[in-house]
């Protein structure tokens, strides 16, 4: 029992700001042990395909790139354990969520981050380029996470992503050429991003909440989630470890480029969250719904900003881009901390937290 106890003091971030340090400060050390930066890391859903092939080495730092896949996927699984049909359809119909989240999130932050990276970097170099390419797609996966682990609404979060992972198939390229010059990638890669960081959690998570329910009925099934819940920590852990492993020894050598490009970041994810969040709380959102809500509008895919990276720049921006996630995780854990600590105060009603952890208190 004391293992599910400690990590219910992390659900509840008790312990869990300790551990997300630990974490970071593991994969530095990782990272720079096997100096896993001066590799050439293969893509993870390249590194899927070429499994498939018979043709992937299984080297060190390829390992640790699918290990993000990994992680990613302990994140997301339980979260869609929560899913019901009928929650899924009940967010289709919340037009005034799905309309500000499309306004913020394609009228908004595109050009948020295009007037900060002018504000910051000169027009034309690495990290102005790598900080645009990081505004321009939506995030498909990690936003889920955030909004569960902030007891968010995750089915209104699930319709979001599934919407956004539609619409920037098409809009990504107008953005790209609006903001960064003739740029040529392959959209497919979104759709593989789609299938492989929402679609298997999520059909994992339907498939397993079925069986529960069936077996052990609703109420049974609870106990069994409580338990599948604590995977989501185990999940974002892990994935720390394995992303700060990745750019390692890369952080120790030049800690620099990880400040240059944290100040406009943080900017960035504070300024779109805050005012997506309070909006969401005048337009009489509940706050599951705004927390829903604000972290869609906020995340980033930055899969897809590094595919892109890869394929249509050169290694400089690539690397700019990869840093991107080491500064975009801890600043939304912190964002979610933020919005648990102030449900209370901007929301009249508190909606009972998704997770089957009794709160001691943030």
């Amino acid at each position: 029992m004391k293992p599910i106890k400690l990590l219910e003091k992390l659900q509840n971030f008790r312990m869990l700001p300790v551990f997300v340090l630990v974490s970071m400060a593991l994969g530095i050390g990782i990272g720079k042990i096997y100096g896993i930066s001066d590799f050439a890391l293969t893509p993870p859903i390249d590194a899927i395909k070429s499994i498939f092939r018979g043709e992937y080495s299984f080297t060190l730092p390829n390992t640790l790139a699918l290990g993000v896949v990994v992680g990613l996927f302990l994140m997301m699984y339980p979260a869609m354990t929560n899913i019901r049909f009928e929650d899924l359809g009940k967010a289709v119909r919340s037009k005034k969520q799905l309309f500000t989240v499309l306004f913020f999130k394609f009228a908004i932050a595109p050009f948020l981050m295009y007037a900060l990276a002018n504000l910051f970097f000169k027009p034309g170099s690495d990290f102005h380029t790598a900080l645009i390419l990081y505004g321009l797609a939506p995030c498909i996966a990690m936003v889920i996470v955030f909004t569960f682990l902030a007891f968010g609404n995750s089915a209104l979060a699930i319709v979001l992503v599934a919407m956004n992972s539609v619409l920037q198939m098409a809009l990504i390229p107008v953005y790209a050429h609006w903001l960064l010059g003739k740029v040529e990638f392959d959209v497919w890669v979104v759709a593989e991003s789609v299938v492989l960081y929402l679609g298997f959690p999520l059909v994992a998570g339907i498939l397993t909440r079925r069986w529960g329910v069936r077996k052990y009925g609703e109420e049974g099934f609870r106990k069994v989630k409580s338990l599948l819940d604590t995977l989501s920590i185990f999940g974002l852990l892990f994935t720390l470890v394995v992303m700060f492993a990745l750019k390692g020894d890369l952080i120790v050598g030049q800690p620099g480029i990880i400040l240059q490009l944290a100040v406009p970041m943080t900017l960035f994810f504070w300024t779109m969250f805050i005012v997506v969040y309070l909006l969401g709380s005048r337009m009489g959102f509940s706050y599951e719904d705004s927390v829903a809500v604000a972290f869609n509008s906020t995340g980033r895919d930055f899969e897809i900003a590094i595919a892109i990276a890869i394929t249509a720049f050169n290694p400089s921006v690539a690397l700019a881009t990869v840093v991107g996630p080491l500064i975009e995780v801890p600043v939304m854990l912190v964002l979610v901390w933020f919005a648990r600590r102030t449900r209370e105060r901007l929301f009249a009603s508190v909606p009972s937290p998704v997770l089957e952890v009794e709160p001691e208190g943030d």
